[in-house]
């Protein structure tokens, strides 16, 4: 069956290419899917185009498009099995992280559901006389490109979609070239759920053929992206053109602050999840660990005995901690970065080198590695390595810990361990990040926002603000009693 939707129907790509996609666990072929080129995109634009402009859902109810995003939210949890394997095999995530994101992805849809169920219905302003009717009223953008990453393909589809759909647009999927099975997965979902033909559609295949066109067609209204610093900045750049609304996620180099008085065997609990869940490849991974002085030799110490008990495998490896990284591309980009580390003074801790266990031969692994006594200058404290190396700095005083941890282009989190509820609102409050962590480490929820500051981006996803990014603004005056103004006369 073909794998692009378009307009209400499944259609192949035009120029025929297809996409092998193997499991980075063993390199098994998962499936090979329509590779969609700029014609494509361009197709799936104007159905978006004409669903908006034409279509029913944008002047729908808003209590009936709460309904549609809560009949979503069941038939994932109806599906839960079979995506969470389909995530798996694209991914190599561990299946039990698969069966968690499935929850919360219908969480997601579930919150959405029931704010937009709940209306909103503007605001009345007070002109300060009699004789007006004054209000704000919130409608949707219009069409929207959503660009979503490989690391959690369906839940970053679901930050996006659910609210779009909520506000009443019609868009484009763009799903990483390198997972694309669960977005095909929640499309089909969505036509069960009685969505109209036109409003979602779904492209696949690499940036520069079909997710360019999302971010520079004047027929988009607006774009949201989800993925690296880099293509970030060149989305950006496509959407200027065109003065579209924009919003980032870019990813983060987020700092964990690890104080002498925090419950010490928590902390160093929490600061291996932080960084090596998923192999690291998290845009929240608290990938820099900094630690006060007098607690860093037995702090770090620990964290790397834990570190070499962590067991690699592939997703459905009950043993296993962590799995492979996406791609050999990526894998060596990781191996690069740690060795610039070391040839910056890092001292390496643990792992460094590819496994040598056979079973693991055919995938693209990389053991967890701490990279020791790195310095604020250092290409791997400033660098997203997105892979599983932890970097570890030392501080004296609370003003150090705060410098270091702001001293990066990145904000998008960070956290802060210590048993004075003082100093850790203190510090929380100093930190410019999106999301701060008081002794805890990756936990959200839909209902409060997700997003970064500085070089991590702007807009918010997740909370009213996520619903927000996907409406305008618009105030609508009304004279109850007009008469000639005679200013003229």
């Amino acid at each position: 069956m073909p794998d692009l939707f378009i307009a209400g129907e499944w259609t192949a790509a035009l120029d025929g290419r297809l996409r092998e996609i193997r499991c980075p666990a063993d390199g098994t072929l998962v499936g090979a899917v329509d590779e969609a080129g700029p014609e494509d995109a361009s197709a799936a634009i104007a159905a978006a185009r004409d669903a908006f402009d034409r279509g029913p859902w944008p002047r729908t109810p808003a209590a009936e498009r709460g309904a549609l995003l809560l009949r979503v939210a069941a038939l994932l949890e109806r599906d839960k099995a079979a995506l969470a394997r389909a995530e798996s095999l694209d991914t190599g995530k561990r299946l039990v992280e698969s069966e968690y994101d499935l929850d919360d992805i219908a969480a997601c849809f579930r919150y959405f559901g029931a704010l937009t169920a709940s209306g909103g219905g503007g605001r009345i302003v007070d002109t300060g006389g009699a004789g007006t009717d004054s209000r704000v009223v919130y409608e949707p953008v219009g069409v929207c490109g959503l660009i979503t990453p490989w690391n959690y393909p369906l839940l970053q589809a679901a930050w996006k979609v659910a609210p779009a759909l909520g506000a009443g647009n019609a868009f484009v999927l763009k799903p990483s070239e390198l997972t694309p099975h669960t977005a095909i997965g929640l499309i089909r979902l969505l036509a069960e759920a009685g969505l109209p033909d036109g409003v979602a559609n779904l492209v696949l295949g690499a940036g520069p053929e079909a997710g360019v066109p999302l971010a520079s067609d004047p027929r988009v209204d607006m774009v949201s992206f989800t993925g690296g610093l880099v293509t970030g900045r060149r989305v950006m750049a496509a959407a200027a053109a065109t003065v579209k609304k924009v919003a980032l996620e870019l990813g983060g180099k987020n700092p964990n602050i690890v104080f002498a008085d925090a419950d010490f065997d928590t902390a160093v609990d929490y600061a291996l999840t932080a960084v090596f869940l998923h192999s690291g490849q998290v845009c929240s991974a608290g990938a820099r660990l900094l630690v006060q002085d007098e607690l860093h030799d037995r702090f770090v110490d620990a964290v790397v005995a834990g570190a070499r008990r962590i067991r690699l495998g592939g997703p459905f490896d009950p043993a296993a901690r962590t799995g492979p990284l996406i791609s050999a591309a990526h894998r060596d980009r990781v191996e690069a970065y740690v060795a610039a580390g070391l040839a910056e003074g890092a001292v390496l801790r643990c792992g460094g080198t590819r496994p040598a266990d056979p079973a693991l031969r055919d995938g693209f692994y990389y053991p967890p590695t701490v990279l020791d006594e790195c310095g604020p200058g250092m290409s791997v404290v400033r660098d997203e390595s997105f892979g599983p190396v932890l970097t570890v700095e030392r501080f004296r005083t609370e003003d150090e810990a705060v410098a270091l941890a702001n001293d990066t282009v990145y904000g998008l989190a960070g956290a802060v361990w210590t048993q004075d509820g003082e100093r850790a609102h203190r510090v929380a409050a100093r930190l410019r990040a999106g999301t701060v962590w008081i002794n805890d480490f990756h936990p959200y929820v839909p209902q409060a926002e997700w997003g970064g500051m500085k070089q991590s981006g702007f807009g918010r996803e997740l909370g009213p603000s996520g619903l927000a990014e996907y409406q305008e603004a618009k105030h609508i005056w009304r004279n109850l009693a007009p008469r000639p103004q005679g200013w003229f006369s």
